[in-house]
């Protein structure tokens, strides 16, 4: 087995060794004291009274509403928010790109600039606008003569005013990533269209879609899995609420913990949450990367 393994080039494993040191430590034995935690009933205060549950966590999960509705919380906001976020930020990239001056520059940078704002202030003003007694979204809608609404003291609301506060902050972040892929398309391919009087879509569709795959690709992984493990957005804007409409999986894994002190079920939930994780982006891989097309 010492025999296969190349010694001669023993810097490079010295120098990588910091990487796979802090992989080990940070991300592969959490996750092994995790998925241990999950099947014991852990006592904090005095761990020698803590026992082995088996699957006893797993099964009081996925046996109670409240859990259940978390996952479709979850899933509701993952869905929709991939959807808007990469749909909107791939039409802003082709419009910015599409005109190069001084006010496509400063609209690059006024798209970003929601990003770099820290979620604390854009909760704080955007649960002002949402207001239903005075916020100004209701007072424009008045204004128009529209029927206003209770947004994020609302059950039928509230998921959706979260939804459109992540899509307002991240989709500038995602449109640079796009726009940076489509400077990069050759430009020879663009005239070679234009001299076959190619239309925008069908350049749209065969040609720059087709070249900023891989980024899209990479765009679509990393928003799913951030959107599976969203919790600033909901615990400052509705903390969950109301009647638990907006409370997702990590969410729910940090009232488990906080509130309840029980770190046996939410490590079982957190286990959950990278299962689904890895199974979306497995299905990810198996459908979508054939369509993706590498240079």
């Amino acid at each position: 087995m010492l025999k296969k393994l190349n010694f001669s080039n023993w810097k490079a494993y010295v120098y990588i060794m910091p990487a796979i040191l802090g992989i080990g430590v940070f991300t592969i034995y959490p996750i092994i004291q995790a998925a241990i935690w999950s099947l014991q009933k852990v006592n904090q205060l005095n761990p020698e009274k803590t026992k082995f549950v088996g699957l006893d966590n797993y099964k009081y999960l996925l046996s109670k509403k409240a859990f259940l509705t978390v996952l479709k919380n979850t899933g509701v906001y993952t869905l929709w928010t991939v959807i808007i976020i990469l749909f909107i930020a791939l039409v802003m990239a082709v419009m910015l790109n599409h005109k190069q001056n001084r006010l496509s520059k400063f609209a690059q940078a006024a798209a970003f600039t929601p990003h770099i704002i820290s979620m604390v202030s854009i909760s704080m003003v955007f649960t002002q606008m949402m207001n239903p007694n005075y916020g100004l979204f209701n007072t424009i809608l008045s204004s128009l003569n529209l029927p206003t609404s209770r947004w994020l003291m609302s059950s039928d609301s509230a998921m959706g005013s979260v939804i459109f506060v992540a899509c307002w902050k991240s989709i500038g972040y995602y449109c640079l990533i796009i726009l940076g892929a489509l400077q990069s398309v050759p430009v020879s391919l663009y005239e070679a269209a234009e001299l076959d009087n190619s239309s925008f879509f069908n350049t749209l569709f065969h040609i720059t879609i087709p070249m900023i795959s891989p980024q899209l690709f990479f765009t679509l992984i990393v928003m799913t899995i951030g959107s599976f493990k969203v919790f600033d957005t909901v615990r400052l804007l509705t903390d969950g609420g109301p009647n638990n409409a907006t409370s997702t999986i990590v969410y729910y894994i940090y009232k488990c913990v906080f509130w309840d002190w029980n770190v046996g079920r939410a490590t079982a939930a957190g286990i959950i949450l990278l299962l689904a994780v890895g199974l979306l982006t497995l299905i990810y891989f198996r459908l979508l990367n054939r369509r993706v097309y590498y240079q």
